[in-house]
């Protein structure tokens, strides 16, 4: 019973938040990492060839990079999909083993023995045929007849553990998406702040300098020279953590796709439209109860525990078997016997009559276990629900964040032209100059923001309603 991880990497001043398909019950075909894995699980020292280094004319340019690309080198390379992936192998195994109580066991016997007559009166048990001096060979085989469905939910309920591991596995992929998701845009957002910042410096680097030649010139005071400068200052400190932020969010995306280096990109948004918000959450609960691969899992899960409680209680009955024997004594069986070969059937029915109430207590055990496995299926199903209705409401709220803060980057864009047209006709200022410079970086860097915010509540919501990427 695996809980869904919650996925929280605060990479900006922002904290980004965001919290199978089942095989036959055949042996799960799960496949080896795609060629693209290579490049990072065999060593760090290149590239994928989906991002692989530009023509010698362009060497030092970053790689570019897409969402759907970061996703598809994270699901190759990050290595919580394979061990995903070997843990449903090892539950299949279990299959198997559980399997093998309902096939014939067959095994082969080679004996030989030196011993004198007086040994074949032994003490510690009944008889001492094994003490004649012969030598031999032979089969022994035995078949479960009934145990009147003990193994049969045994190995029932250890397929429904399989197919949980495989939702498990699922589970784990849509993990590693939204990850690569929340860093995509992360990094998005990091680079958007950075050019902002950049523009900032560039600007105030040229006000500062005209303000300068304006004060040496005695056309403007030492008092516009010094709040240009200190705005500046400013300036360049953002720009600074802006840089930090990115190189962070860099570093996070390198290991979301499962590299031990930071790797250089240069990430490019995958369309320039805003992708539509659904129309209301009930629709994206029902979805989400039928695909969770979490929820599933538990779902599985808890018919497994059922099963195990079945065969739990079986274990009361009796189990009934088929057992023979052949083989040969070529040595030593004409002394004691007039044929040099044996050989028998027979049957044997093994009925529990009494062992402390260990077989009841089992059996309660199981079926409190499969109570639990219950509850916490149904538990999970109302964490669904809040999950998604809490990631719609964010997306709502990041949507018309968005329009807000366009409106808003666009009334500071005017503000900023308007007061320094009116700081250059000197009817304004340095100290409006510099608060209409202020809201125009933040406005910006808000709606940079924002943008990202609500792409990453789009792709949260696709993880809480378990939608195929």
């Amino acid at each position: 019973m695996r809980p869904r991880h919650k996925i929280s990497i605060a990479l900006l001043p922002f904290a980004l938040i965001g919290s199978e398909m089942f095989a036959q019950s055949t042996a799960p075909a799960l496949p080896d990492p795609p060629a693209a894995q290579s490049f990072l699980v065999a060593s760090a020292q290149s590239v994928p060839r989906s991002i692989s280094s530009q023509p010698d004319a362009q060497e030092g340019t970053p790689n570019l990079l897409t969402r759907r690309e970061a996703e598809k080198l994270a699901l190759a390379n990050n290595p919580r999909i394979r061990i995903s992936q070997l843990i449903a192998k090892v539950q299949h195994e279990a299959v198997r083993e559980r399997r093998a109580d309902e096939l014939p066991n067959l095994n082969g016997n080679i004996t030989a023995v030196e011993a004198n007559d007086g040994s074949r009166i032994s003490s510690g048990s009944l008889t001492a045929s094994r003490l004649l001096e012969h030598s031999g060979m032979g089969i022994q085989v035995s078949q479960l007849i009934t145990d009147f469905g003990h193994t049969r939910n045994l190995v029932a309920s250890a397929k429904l553990q399989e197919k949980a591991r495989l939702a498990d596995a699922e589970a784990s992929r849509q993990d590693i998406v939204l990850a690569a998701d929340q860093v995509f845009y992360a990094v998005i957002e990091a680079q958007e702040t950075l050019k902002v910042a950049t523009r900032t410096v560039s600007a105030r680097q040229d006000l500062t300098d005209q303000v300068s030649a304006l004060a040496s010139s005695k056309l403007r005071s030492d008092l516009d020279r010094s709040f240009a400068q200190v705005n500046l200052s400013q300036a360049k400190l953002l720009q600074l953590d802006a840089q930090n932020n990115l190189d962070a969010a860099k570093a996070a995306l390198s290991a979301v796709l499962g590299c031990d280096r930071q790797l250089d990109f240069q990430l490019v948004d995958d369309g320039s439209d805003l992708p539509p918000l659904p129309s209301d959450s009930e629709t994206l609960i029902a979805q989400a109860i039928q695909n969770r691969p979490d929820l599933q899992s538990l779902r599985l899960s808890e018919d497994a525990a059922r099963k195990f409680s079945k065969a739990q209680h079986q274990l009361l009955l009796p189990t009934i078997s088929a057992l023979g024997v052949v083989g040969g004594t070529p040595t030593g069986s004409s002394q004691y016997f007039t044929s040099n070969w044996y050989g028998a059937v027979g049957g044997n029915v093994s009925i529990p009559i009494f062992n402390g109430f260990r077989l009841n207590a089992e059996g309660s055990q199981a079926a409190l276990q499969a109570r639990v496995a219950s509850e916490q299926t149904r538990a999970l199903r109302d964490q669904v629900a809040r999950d998604v209705r809490t990631a719609w409401l964010n997306a709502n709220t990041a949507l018309q964040r968005v329009a807000v803060s366009t409106e808003l980057l666009k009334q500071a864009n005017t503000a900023l032209d308007l007061t320094k047209t009116r700081y250059d006709l000197g009817l304004s200022s340095i100290v409006e100059l510099s608060q209409a410079e202020l809201q125009q970086t933040e406005a910006a860097i808000g709606n940079a923001n924002a943008r990202s915010q609500y792409n990453f509540a789009i792709s949260t919501i696709n993880f809480q309603t378990g939608v195929q990427p």
